[in-house]
């Protein structure tokens, strides 16, 4: 099929953001007498919301990830942002190469997608077709975001790629009935042992570089066609 509408990822796949937070979850939560890990940061909340990271931490590992702590967590995460952030290299003409509406959908706050979409010089090219976990009931691994985007945008799932870099957004994407690429192109990507997480998913393209996007997608096209 030729698809008809591109959903990314924010972070980890438009801005190169998650080794940061990561740094900063692991800081935050020590500081709270909590003590996880990168590895087990990036196993365990990569590609979810705020929101679940802090169920998660209550239900399965005992923690108390108070307002407070979140609140910390948040502002000293803005704060890194703004010194630190980059875009993926070469998204800006991967997104320029496209013939096909695109979209963001993403486990983060929509300041905090705003804010990451601006300090990388990419919210002009996505207003204001940004889609945040909390317009929905469900983050990702369910679907909900990802068919809200597409209703929004009045795309059938069927004809919707969506472009992720977690197991949790793979799984997600696949539940609404979409193509699901995974990219393992950010900094994050070997650290987190990304490529090996999403090979058992067999997502529909595994790839590091932006600039393979439009030919993947039209290789989609051509198969579709031949088929």
């Amino acid at each position: 099929m030729k698809p008809k509408l591109i959903i990314f990822d924010c972070d980890g796949v438009l801005v190169d953001s998650e080794g940061i937070s990561a740094e900063v979850c692991v800081e935050a939560l020590r500081d709270a007498g909590m003590t996880l890990s990168e590895d087990e940061v990036y196993a365990r909340f990569l590609g979810r919301s705020l929101a679940s990271m802090t169920s998660i931490l209550a239900d399965r590992l005992g923690g108390n990830a108070s307002d407070a702590v979140v609140k910390a967590m948040r502002e000293r995460l803005y704060d890194r942002f703004r010194q630190e952030l980059k875009p993926i290299p070469d998204i800006a003409a991967a997104l320029d190469a496209l013939d096909v509406p695109f979209c963001v959908a993403s486990s983060s706050q929509p300041e905090r997608i705003r804010l990451s979409l601006g300090l990388t010089g990419l919210l002009q090219r996505f207003e204001p077709h940004i889609f945040s976990a909390t317009m929905v009931a469900r983050g990702k691994p369910a679907p909900d975001l990802f068919l809200h985007a597409a209703r929004a945008l009045e795309v059938a799932p069927g004809d919707c790629v969506v472009i992720e870099d977690s197991p949790a957004g793979i799984e997600a994407a696949r539940a609404a009935g979409m193509t699901a690429f995974g990219f393992v192109g950010g900094s994050h990507a070997e650290g987190a042992g990304l490529r090996a997480r999403l090979a058992p998913m067999l997502p529909a393209a595994i790839f590091d570089d932006m600039v393979e996007l439009s030919p993947l997608l039209e290789a989609l096209s051509a198969g579709s066609r031949q088929r």
